[in-house]
């Protein structure tokens, strides 16, 4: 019988039902709209925000002894002792290995360089002298999975910009910075003379560096030929290391060895930068990981605050919708004054009649928050694809959410309307008082 009525109720008054579920709709449109792209939006800005670099570098520990003035880390990273580079696999065991999305090793060698076109090599000191960046560009490492993982100073820092491409890993090949260029009167295809020590090597110039910075005046080449000429095989001096992380809050930014156990096992398992660097220290014993504060400080601001636009844009709409749900309900319980107080002529209690409204309410809520969801997940991937560039999928989490908020709000904004009607005396109405 309950059912009955509810139904019999809904069919009726469409035009105000109609203008209810619309707003609702429009509501849940703009919530699930915000929804879908805040819950996506930290992946795809996190790896959008991968072209600012690596935001962590690795040096040896020996290196590393604490030096900060007014906050400001001025320890050195070129002075000192080498790490292997046969550990660097040992990244992809980490806890977070999925979410380090490149790695590469570096190893700076002063050189002096000329051009193979001159048939007598210059005296020592004679030469241009240049700074020659061994490193990887897309080098490819067996991973203990039994993978293969390509990875790279492409990758760590993607503003490097080689033209018209950079050096094949296997080949005696270089690329040089724009500066060099200029200043040595090297071109593209030249067969460039490297001398380092008692050791000498002909690379051909495969690309020409534009980067903004230092390495500009540099030359570039794999990390085996630096290794070669520094008489260092098998080492590295630095490592930067790109990975996707979570913004630190307050409980990120917290001392780990004042944590409880527990506290700990949060902290680690969630993918902080300061997590991340710990568990690279533990895989490459020997090392020191330094957060690049600007890059990992800058992604989480950012991150920050594109969420809570997000969250104020949803608050917003689901705030309309609940005074646009108040106003109609209103309406509404006016035009059945009569209805209700026949009914609780009828013998139906207050209660009764709050369950009936609120019935009709949910069943309206129901209707328009999946009608809301529909629209907000084409609002979703317009506004995906429009500002990064791949639209978010459709998610049974969001559905269910933007169906229990519709609910929600549907109650909020009749609550007092229906507390009004169960507050209703029949006979002064009836009597047409």
């Amino acid at each position: 019988m309950f059912l009955r009525l509810v139904a019999d109720s809904f069919s009726r008054r469409l035009s105000r039902k109609l203008l209810t579920a619309g707003a609702l709709a429009l509501g849940m449109a703009v919530a699930t709209a915000a929804l879908s792209v805040s819950l996506d939006v930290g992946d795809r800005l996190a790896r959008e925000f991968r072209s600012l670099g690596a935001n962590l570098l690795l040096t040896p520990h020996a290196d590393s002894l604490p030096l900060e003035i007014g906050g400001v880390d001025y320890r050195p990273a070129n002075a000192g002792a080498y790490l292997p580079a046969a550990d660097l696999p040992k990244l992809k065991t980490v806890f977070w290995r999925h979410n380090i999305v490149g790695f590469a090793p570096i190893l700076e060698v002063p050189v002096e360089a000329w051009s193979a076109a001159s048939q007598t090599p210059p005296a020592p000191g004679a030469a241009a002298r240049a700074t020659l960046i061994g490193t990887w560009s897309q080098h490819a490492i067996a991973v203990p999975d039994g993978g293969t993982f390509v990875t790279g100073v492409e990758k760590t820092n993607p503003w490097w910009n080689a033209e018209p491409r950079w050096f094949a890993e296997n080949e005696k090949e270089c690329v040089v910075g724009q500066a060099f260029a200029r200043r040595a009167g090297v071109r593209l295809g030249d067969t460039l003379q490297i001398r380092a020590g008692g050791e000498t090597l002909a690379l051909t110039v495969s690309g020409l560096l534009t980067t903004g910075g230092p390495e500009d005046e540099a030359i570039v080449a794999p990390l085996a030929l630096a290794q070669q000429l520094a008489g260092q095989p098998g080492m590295y001096r630095r490592l930067y290391v790109s990975a996707l992380t979570k913004p630190e809050d307050a409980f990120g930014r917290r001392d780990p060895k004042s944590m409880t156990p527990a506290e700990f096992d949060r902290w680690f398992c969630t993918p902080y930068v300061s997590a991340i660097a710990l568990q690279v220290e533990q895989a490459l014993p020997g090392t020191d990981a330094r957060v690049i504060r600007r890059v990992a400080e800058g992604e989480g601001r950012v991150l920050t605050r594109v969420r809570n636009l997000l969250w104020l844009v949803a608050a917003a709409a689901l705030l309309a919708a609940a005074l646009a749900v108040g106003a109609t309900s209103a309406a509404m319980i006016i035009e059945r004054r009569t209805e209700i107080a026949l009914m609780k002529a009828l013998g139906a209690g207050s209660g009764m009649v709050k369950s009936l409204f609120a019935a009709e309410q949910i069943l309206l809520a129901l209707v328009g928050g999946a009608a809301g969801y529909a629209i907000g997940i084409v609002l979703a991937r317009l506004l995906g694809q429009i500002v990064f560039g791949a639209a978010p999928e459709p998610s049974g989490l969001v559905f269910a959410v933007v169906l229990a908020l519709a609910v929600g709000v549907t109650l909020l904004g009749s609550f007092f309307s229906m507390r009004r009607a169960a507050a209703f005396e029949p006979a002064p109405i009836l009597r047409g008082e």
